[in-house]
């Protein structure tokens, strides 16, 4: 599958075994990685520059969205559905970061995509890989437009890595003012977690 889209939502849409602090029913809610509250001042201190929406001691959800469609990565998620393309199958990996302000914590332009090709397809340079086993599930495109009783129409395979990790914020903000083929310069809001026993399958 072809990467087409990367993007970031301010705190977790879903909730797992690292990001189980509840912070709000609203899109500036959801959940927050479980160890937000022992930051140092130093990880803890201001950062200004290019990527909005985020401070240091924030929870961000990471999605490199990817389709089965011949697609270039761009903006918006109709980068991921071209015209050309009629109903496409989509595939979410997704990691959840504490932002700080440390240098020597993670750096997200080493996990974007800046024209990386594999085999033909665009990926991701990298996506974290030592936060356990993702788990696997079927779902749909998310965002604060949508919630349990106003589902997007698009299919999406989730794969959700359980554990946090800590990214640098000056990261974020060097991946805006490169400018980004995303034109991503601020983070999202949150879809709350869908609890709606009608609209959940089993766990193996």
């Amino acid at each position: 599958m072809n990467l087409c889209k990367i993007h970031t939502h301010t705190n977790a849409e879903q909730k797992g075994l690292g990001f189980s602090v509840f912070v709000g029913e609203t899109e500036d809610g959801g959940y927050a990685c479980n160890e937000s509250a022992d930051l140092t001042e130093e990880e803890l201190s201001p950062s200004e520059g290019a990527y909005q929406g985020v401070e240091p001691g924030d929870t961000i959800e990471v999605h490199w969205v990817h389709t089965s469609c011949e697609a270039t990565p761009g903006e918006g998620l109709g980068a991921c559905a071209p015209e050309s393309c009629a109903d496409p199958l989509l595939r979410v990996e997704t990691q959840v970061f504490l932002v700080v302000n440390d240098p020597s914590a993670g750096d997200f332009n080493q996990m974007t995509y800046d024209g990386n090709i594999v085999n033909g397809l665009h990926h991701a340079k990298s996506i974290p890989s030592s936060t356990g086993k993702p788990v696997l599930f079927r779902g749909s495109t998310t965002g604060p437009s949508y919630d349990q009783y106003n589902c997007s129409k698009a299919r999406v395979t989730w794969n959700v890595r359980p554990q946090c990790t800590k990214l640098d914020i000056n990261s974020l903000h060097r991946w805006a003012e490169n400018r980004n083929v995303f034109n991503e310069v601020s983070s999202h809001g949150v879809r709350q977690l869908v609890t709606a026993a009608e609209l959940l399958a089993p766990i193996d």
